[in-house]
């Protein structure tokens, strides 16, 4: 496997209110026809907090951009919800006439840095403008699962939806600031909003350095399941490159069971430039015979988001 760099797509400003600190984190492909797709990505306003908006790009060439929306399309929740400090973008389908996103939902909290959960939000325009399914979360911790979940991916399979899904297992102190631990998990659910957990590890940690792993990403091909995703070191991975984010691999025949195979990404950092540093938050996906994967750069999203096309 070997991905081609297209180069970046999109550079972020501060032009905006609910992006001040100028980020686009998660990038996350929703296709609205053969020739264009939407693109929603992750804002910061001043005070940090998180919103969703997007850009719209032609399919064939996604340098094209063709529309940048200028509001947010989901509102924070209200004081004291799951999602009062921010909404972030995780995964966005089609289901019937509608379409769905689930997302994180953000809380700032005191003896650690901040508190997650997943939520749903539904569209009946086509996905321009959301209203949240609920105010409480789809997820949020369990006796069983007792950290914060996040960062959920979904695919639907004969009346089965399967989700593959970050969860926190642990809070460490390391120079003064607290770091969380997470990996991937799975769920199913009969209609995609009530969830069977189980604990079923789907990618774990490769050793004791290793403490995340993030965004799952999942295609099948010819009956065999691949995912890409995330993970970094818990050393200095905001300022040391050989610690911060890198995009893995793994294999499954059944979607539970998986084989990692980080070495056959194909794609690492750059030398230079917008993704030399770190490479996180992979979306792949299928168009017109060619692989895509779209992802962040440098900073967890603040260089903006771009492109490689996989090699034939």
């Amino acid at each position: 496997m070997k991905w081609v760099k297209r180069g970046l797509i999109f550079e972020p400003t501060a032009e905006f209110d609910w992006n001040k600190r100028a980020y686009a984190s998660v990038p996350t492909v929703y296709k609205v026809s053969e020739n264009i797709l939407r693109i929603y990505y992750t804002a910061r306003d001043m005070e940090n907090k998180t919103n969703i908006s997007y850009i719209e790009v032609e399919a064939d060439n996604p340098k094209n951009i063709l529309y940048t929306h200028e509001k947010s399309v989901l509102n924070f929740g209200k004081l004291g919800m799951f999602d009062d400090c921010g909404t972030m973008v995780s995964h966005v389908i089609d289901v019937n006439n509608e379409v769905w996103m689930y997302y994180i939902g953000w809380n700032v909290r005191n003896t650690i840095a901040y508190h997650n959960s997943i939520g749903l939000a539904i569209s009946k325009d086509g996905g321009i403008t959301f209203k949240k399914f609920s105010e409480g979360p789809l997820f949020d911790r369990t006796y069983k699962e007792p950290y914060f979940n996040a960062a959920p991916f979904v695919l639907k399979e004969d009346n089965i939806w399967k989700m593959w899904y970050l969860s926190n297992t642990d809070w460490v102190e390391y120079k003064g600031k607290s770091e969380p631990f997470y990996h991937i998990k799975y769920a199913e659910s009969n209609n995609g909003i009530d969830w069977k957990r189980e604990g079923k590890v789907a990618i774990d940690y490769k050793d004791k350095n290793e403490c995340g792993i993030v965004r799952a990403c999942v295609l099948k091909d010819n009956g065999i399941y691949k995912m890409w995703y995330a993970h970094r070191s818990l050393q200095n991975y905001r300022t040391d490159k050989n610690n911060s984010y890198r995009i893995g691999y793994a294999e499954s025949n059944n979607g539970i069971n998986w084989n990692r195979k980080d070495k056959e990404v194909g794609i690492d950092v750059s030398e230079s430039g917008w993704d030399s540093e770190m490479i996180e938050y992979p979306f792949v996906y299928d168009h017109n015979g060619k692989r895509y994967m779209i992802y962040n750069g440098n900073t967890f999203g603040k260089t903006g988001f771009g492109y490689a096309v996989l090699e034939e």
